[in-house]
């Protein structure tokens, strides 16, 4: 089993005159940066020049620099843009301003297990990863609780990494719901096929055939909805909570049964395992992360006509409508609203 770490194995006090410069203010850095300022750290947010959340870093009390600045500042550099930009940004505003010493983090592994950033020889290279979007990791750590993270530690220049990472672990409440070891590649394997062929792709993908069957077959487009999509929240909330069998255990006998006689008519076992290995061996291969570093570079052509696409899906525009019109929908989830 991999490694544990709690806040007993974690030291904050390894961050004393330490300078912690976070890169973006998005879901992440915003949580990032508030956690570790509440902690006692030593915080500056970089940004772009000309940043809408410029302004908003100043209003929440924390410093904010140009993006060269803060690397410049900073001792440890925490990377929470998009995977997307992180090579460019890195490669004009990061690297010239690091310093043998210095640690260079990173919370999605994608940039460093595919080589397009290479940090040099005489640098930390870690990695802290909770497991939750940045507006949990913020509410749980406001309510004294922690969203569990991941450590991996790529390059150990200086002997010290892992206790830089536990104790930044630490500062962002990470220590308090638990951190695992693991690698770069690992996290970065494991991440894209889970948003790919369960999380992300395979669940949407299912939940849009299901509304799909059901308003071809003559229902209400609001019944399939409410069915296939709506109460998708609160089967995972169970399952979250305390797995498939506490889910089965809330369910009616009636639902279970149909799990056991249905599910692998609708996800037929070695073909879906199949198609499941094919994933995983792209996302191994590199090829998935070629096709998504050519699609940013060719202006995101499919990827913008595919989003597009799914905006005017009946699924996304009913769910809409209903949200708005109940009185369910009125409420508005702490853990994703927008900061």
């Amino acid at each position: 089993m991999a490694r544990m770490y709690y806040e007993k194995d974690c030291d904050l006090g390894k961050l004393d005159g330490k300078k912690i410069g976070i890169i973006g203010y998005g879901s992440q850095g915003h949580a990032h940066a508030l956690n570790l300022k509440d902690s006692g750290c030593d915080v500056c947010v970089g940004l772009r020049a000309g940043s809408k959340n410029w302004d908003n870093v100043l209003k929440a009390g924390l410093k904010v620099a140009t993006v060269a600045e803060t690397a410049k500042w900073a001792d440890i550099v925490m990377i929470l843009i998009n995977d997307e930009t992180q090579a460019e940004v890195y490669k004009k505003d990061i690297a010239p301003n690091l310093e043998t010493g210095n640690a260079l983090m990173f919370a999605h592994g994608f940039n460093i297990h595919f080589k397009q950033i290479v940090p040099p020889a005489d640098v930390d290279v870690l990695m802290i990863a909770p497991k939750g979007p940045g507006h949990t990791v913020r509410s749980q750590y406001v309510a004294g609780k922690g969203v569990p993270c991941l450590i991996a530690v790529e390059q150990n220049a200086t002997g010290k990494a892992y206790d830089i990472g536990l104790a930044y672990a630490a500062g962002i409440g990470g220590a308090r719901g638990g951190v695992m070891e693991t690698t770069f590649q690992d996290e970065t394997e494991t991440d894209l096929f889970g948003e790919q062929a369960v999380l992300c792709g395979g669940v949407v993908e299912l939940m849009k055939l299901g509304f799909e069957t059901l308003v071809e077959a003559g229902y209400a487009p609001e019944n399939a909805y409410f069915e296939c999509i709506h109460e998708m929240k609160l089967i995972i909330d169970l399952i979250n909570k305390g797995g498939v069998a506490m889910m089965n255990y809330s369910i009616s006998d009636t639902a279970e049964y149909g799990e056991y006689v249905s599910g692998s008519r609708i996800l037929p076992y070695e073909e879906t395992k199949k198609n499941m290995k094919a994933v995983l061996a792209d996302i191994q291969d590199g090829v998935f992360a070629g096709k998504w570093i050519a699609e940013n570079k060719n202006g995101r052509t499919f990827f913008n006509a595919k989003r597009a696409q799914l905006a005017k899906h009946p699924m996304e525009v009913v769910g809409a409508e209903l949200r708005k019109n109940m009185l369910w929908g009125a409420d508005v989830d702490p853990d994703t609203a927008s900061n």
